[in-house]
């Protein structure tokens, strides 16, 4: 008991104040989820709206932590590990379960979402692979991004918040619905799949400011 008090006491202390507003940031993304499914529930579009809020937030927290953490010479492994955790939580599930919410329901839309996601893990791991590659001083900070960078995906949750607010969920999706094969396509879910590939790109270079 006493040994695992102290291992956790030594996780607690390798925590830096970046690291807070990492958890911040994967906090809103689960929040996020979990009124985006409330909104499934009940119907009650003020959830819906909320959830789309958090992703925007959890992008501001998420410029904050990277920030705080060059200023302060924090960084680590633990916080890169964190970072990417929170990533995948905030950019990628989250905005995957406000489309299905939004009424990407259909089979070939779920492939979508299950894709989109699939992209930005690959493309966290492949950047947590790379970074020290990529950077190109001792300041350890990365010069350029390969394919676009996970928390792009806020432009989706900003369609999405902005189709919901004109009644385009639903069965009401913007686009229709196309029926291919066994299963349904709504077209608005190959935005999806567009983002997702240019994440994992490896020829589209993006400057990192």
């Amino acid at each position: 008991m006493e040994r695992s008090a102290r291992r956790h006491f030594t996780m607690v202390r390798e925590f830096h104040l970046a690291d807070f507003f990492t958890l911040g940031n994967a906090a809103c993304g689960v929040g996020g989820i979990l009124l985006a499914m409330l909104y499934v529930a009940g119907g009650d579009r003020t959830h819906f709206y909320i959830a789309a809020a958090l992703a925007p937030a959890a992008f501001v927290l998420d410029v904050l932590d990277g920030r705080i953490a060059r200023a302060r010479h924090e960084h680590s492994p633990l916080g890169r590990e964190l970072d990417s955790l929170s990533d995948v939580i905030s950019f990628g599930v989250l905005p995957a379960v406000l489309g299905f919410a939004a009424g990407l329901r259909g089979g070939w839309d779920a492939a979508a979402l299950v894709y989109f996601v699939c992209c930005g893990v690959s493309r966290l791991a492949r950047f947590n692979v790379t970074a020290e590659q990529l950077a190109g001083d001792a300041s350890g900070k990365v010069k350029y991004f390969e394919g676009t960078p996970i928390p792009t995906s806020v432009v989706l949750v900003a369609l999405l918040a902005w189709m919901a607010a004109q009644g385009a969920v639903g069965e009401q999706v913007w686009g229709g619905v196309l029926d291919l094969g066994p299963w349904q396509l709504h077209p608005v879910s190959l935005l999806y799949v567009l983002s997702g590939s240019l994440m994992i790109s490896k020829t589209l270079r993006i400057p990192k400011f």
